[in-house]
């Protein structure tokens, strides 16, 4: 039985996400706060397994809530939001640096045609989150602080032209490449190209927020659109990204890979078949096995290839399983992928070396 705390403001909301989580007999509601100040006091009593957040709240914000209690009684946590407008959007991946581990649109209402699939999400999701092993977020980098300085690789030397970097997230992920791109000099002298599994209607508001700590410029990826050097292109909402042989983005309607669209597989194809050894591609914290044959196939094909550690990943699923499969030449922490791809920036096609 997984134990839930409700955390929303609107008595008409919360009644909501009670009748739609004691739907499931695998889940047990217990306890409801209306504001961050009761959800500290009741998560300190009722100690849950998971607790779904509003963000926008009296007194204590969700944002706040989620700072404090992963500070004192660390809890998997899930953004539950009911705006899609991208200034607030923002507030939510604000939550996930703080530690929430995902944000997911409030259910759509009962007469509502997607409301069984919304709602669907919402369990599932409770369910998977309440098997997460609450890690804590590891210091936000300081404005104006170096990035780290590369460590021995032991590769024998970069791609021939380094022409692409493609890089795949889920769980987790939004912090994790916050502080990638943060790390990243703005005359990076690739397009970066980049797929985060996330609900439908987050992705702009998504890219505004790492606008925020990032000198790159940031993309929603559009059909057609020409790749620039040090420039990121994150994959919209219900598509497949890909990527063509002019450089230009490529946006389809093909089926789900791996029950995802978009999919990181699908992007890591493409790029293999594209760039090959002109790529870097790494997979980040997330679960399942989107893009780890995929990134096996870059690696086959001379791509240089990583994966985030275990430590340092919210869950160890897709980097876990591109180790497994012997996929990624690099094993890292975001601190260190981020001084690796900033490596290549600087120093070119020169040979993997201290610095």
């Amino acid at each position: 039985m997984i134990r839930v705390l409700v955390v929303e403001d609107s008595p008409v909301v919360r009644e909501f996400l009670l009748f739609i989580l004691g739907s499931d007999p695998g889940i047990r509601v217990v306890g409801t706060a209306h504001d961050g100040e009761e959800a500290l006091d009741a998560v300190r009593r009722t100690r849950p397994d998971v607790i779904t957040m509003d963000i926008h709240m009296p007194r204590l914000n969700g944002l706040e809530a989620t700072r404090l209690i992963m500070e004192t009684v660390p809890t998997p946590i899930i953004i539950v939001s009911g705006s899609d407008q991208p200034d607030e959007v923002v507030t939510t991946f604000d939550a996930m640096e703080a530690g929430a581990l995902a944000v997911l649109r409030r259910p759509a209402g009962l007469d509502h045609p997607d409301h069984d699939a919304t709602a669907c999400e919402l369990v599932q999701t409770v369910k998977l989150m309440a098997e997460v092993k609450v890690v804590r977020r590891w210091p936000r980098k300081r404005p104006g602080e170096p990035a780290p300085r590369a460590v021995e690789m032991g590769l024998a030397q970069a791609p021939a032209k380094l022409r692409i970097v493609a890089m795949g997230a889920s769980t987790g992920g939004p912090p994790v490449l916050q502080t990638i791109l943060a790390a990243l000099p703005k005359n990076f002298p690739a397009p970066i190209v980049i797929v985060q599994h996330m609900a439908v209607g987050f992705s702009r508001g998504f890219m505004e927020w790492l606008a925020q700590s990032s000198a790159l410029p940031m993309h929603l990826a559009t059909q057609g659109e020409l790749m620039l050097p040090g420039h990121v292109y994150l994959a919209p909402d219900e598509v497949q990204m890909k990527v063509s042989r002019n450089d230009r983005i490529v946006l389809t309607r093909d089926e789900p890979e791996n029950g995802l669209r978009p999919s990181v597989s699908s992007l890591f194809r493409s790029v293999a078949e594209v760039y090959g050894c002109d790529a870097v591609a790494g997979l980040l914290t997330g679960m399942g096995r989107d893009g780890a044959q995929e990134l096996r196939l870059l690696k086959e094909k001379g791509a240089v290839t990583f994966a985030q550690d275990k430590d340092s990943s919210v869950v160890h699923g897709m980097p876990g399983e591109a180790i497994r499969l012997d996929a990624a030449m690099l094993v890292l922490p975001p601190e260190k992928i981020a001084a690796v791809l900033a490596s290549l920036a600087n120093n070119g096609l020169a040979r993997w070396r201290n610095l």
